[in-house]
């Protein structure tokens, strides 16, 4: 197996490719392996009603968190994950123009499951807007050629 490149340059090569976190403005911060902050301002297209945020914009930040902070994890060991499951409360709805803080955080990480825990927080308004836990599956990165990906995308 070729040698595990830093944990931050394979996430600034994860943020290149990660088409769904562009597509939605989301920002990742990673501050140690386990431990991210994904943000991003909730636009026009992310309401389902007047003024109000469709619940599924909610779970794809809250499952973008979760899987970045497993992500983080598993890249220390050369590997990836996929999203086993997670369970999401909401807990307040979220408005047009608001910004969001989804703190995420491994809370386990064994051979080949992470449980991850995040918050995603609306500090304007001082709420937790939603509360989540997630399991994910760690797998080599080989299997999908990540590493020669890396290579590829460094390169360019």
């Amino acid at each position: 197996m070729e040698q595990v490149p830093e944990v931050a340059t394979l996430v600034a090569i994860y943020n290149q490719i990660n088409q769904y976190g562009r597509a939605n403005g989301m920002e990742l911060t990673v501050s140690a392996p386990g431990e991210v902050v994904y943000s991003m301002t909730v636009r026009e297209e992310h309401l389902s009603s007047p003024g109000t945020c469709h619940g599924g914009v909610i779970a794809g930040l809250m499952d973008a968190a979760l899987g970045a902070a497993a992500l983080t994890m598993s890249f220390t060991a050369g590997d990836l994950v996929s999203t086993v499951e997670f369970k999401i409360n909401y807990l307040h709805p979220v408005r047009l123009h608001d910004y969001l803080e989804a703190r995420g955080h491994v809370e386990h990480s064994g051979k080949t499951l992470i449980v991850a825990s995040a918050d995603i927080i609306c500090p304007s308004r001082d709420l937790v807007v939603a509360r989540a836990l997630g399991t994910f599956n760690r797998y080599p990165a080989d299997k999908r050629d990540f590493y020669h990906m890396l290579k590829t995308k460094s390169e360019e």
